[in-house]
């Protein structure tokens, strides 16, 4: 089968589908917001299959292949992401967004050092803009006696 366009729109609907069934049974156990959680993965779930339809209807043109290691750098995010999700709570917020960014700046070529402080600031800013600013709880992990 031939990559293209059509193929990469029905593959987004089945995508929104599955965001559908996930994202409409969520419920908090106590709401504090007039939307609540379920609005996100909802409104997600619509985008992408207005993009779908519209890719699915229009469709046909062909796809490049990947150009040469793309496939490797793929499959090192999704490894990347993988273990940011699961080291995220056990760690904390900083830690592992300052680990993530630097390994997928060094994924991109980027020198350590920028890689270095440029994870470390971006870490620490969100975490103090979330959960200081806008009063999102973010896990402090390993650094919660310091924060």
């Amino acid at each position: 089968m031939a990559l293209n366009d059509r193929v990469l729109g029905i593959g987004a609907l089945f995508f929104a589908a599955f965001l559908t069934w996930f994202g409409y049974d969520l419920e908090a156990p106590f709401t504090y917001e007039p939307v609540g959680p379920k609005a996100f993965p909802l409104m997600l779930a619509l985008i992408i299959a207005i993009c779908g339809v519209r890719l699915a209807y229009k469709g046909g043109n062909t796809v490049e292949p990947n150009p040469e290691g793309a496939n490797f750098r793929i499959m090192t995010m999704v490894a990347y992401v993988a273990a940011y999700a699961f080291l995220f709570q056990w760690v904390g917020f900083i830690l592992s967004t300052a680990l993530m960014a630097i390994f997928v700046g060094r994924l991109f070529n980027g020198a350590w050092i920028k890689c270095i402080i440029g994870g470390v600031a971006m870490g620490l800013l969100f975490f103090f803009l979330f959960d200081k600013a806008l009063d999102v709880v973010l896990p402090t992990g390993i650094l919660g006696d310091l924060l």
